[in-house]
């Protein structure tokens, strides 16, 4: 059928979001979404019927009393652009307007620190794109996520991918030829459980990104929480020990140092090398948390050992801030959520030995259902929850 031009306006927008964001909604139920009376969104409904963004699908289910009729977005009107990136790891996905993923996701290695990473990174994605499968024309925005001090508003990330004479953000979208939203991984990952996980039932949540540092998303009162600056959550750098150790920011004796991916490798190395029994090998020098967190989960000891120490490492440092949140619900989240069993119980024990039991008796401490895909599924959500409804001018 062919499908009318239509002005988008902010009425349509609200609906687009609350679409994408709550997958298949009644008339009402996006009227208590939005604020919207329940007239405003029939006749805004009917309109983004008949320019082809959402369809209808069919009656709700209902004990009594007539069934409400049920909307969703039409999955292959727009696609996004899912960019997640980690210190030394790149992942990206095309994500149809339905939050599925569409194509394979695709894993490039780039640290984060190399000269050229920013280079490294334009080209990937635009290989990336290029080798897709999908209609480009369809592709009409992106959400890239990255570790760092990220300044939202100015669109710049203070520790990685400078850029001379323009922001990041601008940079980016300049070289990827498709408008680009930028934030910390670890927002992003809190985004996602706020708009997809337990955020949605829980109002006051600490999600931990945990990968080659410890990072930290704070949702309160069903909000993101970002701090004066933007930079709350800098979890991987509360400084806990006496260990000697530099940090990545360059302190000494950061949570870092004793509990991320990193620091889990590099004990796996100084324990093959003084003759611990495991099954764990060194490969060009190092050996890889893929490879450890895999002997875990075959029951290799050496591996459970280590993993499990950083969890309660991890554990001590949350009973700090549960003392200062006093959160409902706490997500772990990231690259080593894959690790999830073995983390759960040296952290609970932690949390345990160093909260007051008044305070935690309540606190429940969850892998994220989403797992590792989090912060692809927080990245796509960050460009659509920026989109404004200048940006669908020329997308019909």
């Amino acid at each position: 059928m062919d499908t009318q031009l239509l002005t988008i306006t902010e009425g349509h927008l609200s609906i687009i979001k609350a679409l994408y964001f709550n997958n298949m909604n009644s008339a009402l139920e996006i009227s208590k979404i939005t604020g919207t009376s329940i007239p405003t969104i029939t006749k805004n409904t009917e309109e983004l019927i008949a320019a082809g963004f959402i369809v209808e699908k069919g009656f709700a289910a209902a004990n009594s009393g007539r069934r409400p009729m049920v909307y969703s977005l039409v999955a292959d009107k727009h696609y996004i652009l899912s960019v997640a990136i980690d210190q030394f790891y790149t992942r990206m996905v095309v994500v149809d307007f339905n939050g599925n993923f569409i194509t394979a996701i695709r894993e490039e290695a780039i640290n984060t620190r190399d000269d050229s990473a920013l280079e490294q990174l334009i080209n990937a994605v635009n290989t990336f794109i290029t080798n897709s499968s999908i209609d480009q024309d369809k592709l009409f925005v992106a959400g890239i996520s990255m570790p760092g001090f990220i300044d939202v508003n100015e669109g710049n990330n203070r520790s990685f991918f400078h850029t001379e004479g323009t922001n990041l953000r601008d940079y980016l979208t300049e070289k990827l030829q498709i408008p680009v939203f930028i934030d910390n991984d670890s927002s992003v990952i809190a985004l996602a459980e706020l708009k997809f996980g337990l955020g949605k039932t829980k109002s006051e949540v600490m999600v931990i990104n945990l990968s080659w540092g410890i990072g930290l998303g704070i949702i309160i009162d069903k909000k993101m929480y970002r701090g004066f600056k933007g930079y709350a959550g800098e979890f991987s750098h509360i400084p806990l020990f006496d260990n000697n150790k530099i940090c990545s920011c360059g302190k000494r004796g950061c949570l870092e140092t004793q509990a991320s991916l990193i620091n889990i490798e590099e004990n796996a190395l100084q324990e093959i090398k003084s003759g611990e029994f495991t099954s764990l090998t060194i490969k060009k020098g190092k050996v890889e948390i893929t490879d450890i967190i895999s002997a875990a989960l075959n029951g290799d000891s050496l591996a459970i050992k280590l993993i499990s120490n950083a969890g309660y490492q991890i554990g001590r440092a949350l009973a700090i801030l549960i003392h200062i949140l006093n959160p409902e619900s706490i997500v772990l989240s990231g690259r080593a959520s894959k690790a999830g069993k073995f983390l759960l119980p040296p952290i609970q024990q932690a949390i345990n030995e160093h909260s007051i039991p008044t305070i935690t008796e309540d606190i429940d401490v969850s892998l994220s259902e989403m797992g590792f895909d989090a912060q692809l599924i927080g990245s796509a959500a960050l460009a659509v929850d920026h989109l404004t409804k200048e940006f669908f001018t020329h997308q019909q």
